[in-house]
């Protein structure tokens, strides 16, 4: 999928200094060593009780992400979500533009995607399918500034976007998003693109 042009009202800024910061670290070590070879990768994943399977994702991204990598996999199955899984989320990071990598949030920014996947959550349910893929979450600066038409100041960066899709139309998700937003479940920004949907939590409302 292409990275995308959004809509920006206020400052992505906002959000960060608002919410609080995640849990403390529970001393997950070794990730560089796991991620080196596929079946030491699963083993390790299998080791922290995530039971998510990481082994297919490229082994030097693993490797920089570090120990947090493991922290921030057991915070995302700790979410409880219905119809995303943690794997969804994490591979929407493991993604490179123009020789760049994007990575996992920093760990101050973990809790600020909570109400956005929420909110994909409950889209979820309302269309009574699953995800079929969450092609952006958070990107690093670096890395968004090399995603065509990504905005400067763009709502990835803050950690509260998502781009969603699902096995029906982009404009039946969109319609879905917004009237779940009319009906009060959130406040924040929905674009309607030919393949995806873009959902913040700002704060405020606006529609592209």
């Amino acid at each position: 999928m292409t990275e995308h042009t959004e809509v920006h009202t206020g400052s992505p800024q906002d959000p960060m200094l608002t919410r609080r910061k995640t849990l403390a670290t529970l001393g997950f070590t070794g990730l560089a060593l796991a991620a080196s070879a596929s079946p030491l990768k699963a083993a390790f994943f299998q080791k922290l009780g995530s039971n998510i399977d990481l082994a297919d994702l490229p082994p030097e991204w693993c490797a920089h992400q570090g120990s947090l990598l493991g922290e921030y996999a057991a915070f995302l199955a700790g979410l409880k979500l219905t119809r995303i899984t943690p794997r969804q989320v994490i591979e929407s990071h493991a993604k490179e533009h123009q020789g760049v990598w994007n990575g996992i949030p920093p760990k101050v920014y973990w809790r600020q995607i909570v109400p956005t996947l929420q909110v994909v959550d409950r889209v979820a349910a309302e269309l009574n399918m699953p995800l079929k893929e969450l092609v952006s979450a958070y990107r690093s600066p670096a890395y968004n500034a090399r995603c065509p038409g990504a905005k400067s100041s763009s709502w990835h960066q803050a950690n509260v976007a998502c781009d969603i899709v699902f096995p029906t139309s982009a404009y039946q998700v969109t319609a879905v998003t917004r009237n779940l937003r009319d009906r009060g479940l959130f406040k924040g920004g929905v674009g309607s693109y030919p393949g995806f949907t873009h959902v913040d939590t700002r704060g405020v409302n606006v529609n592209w």
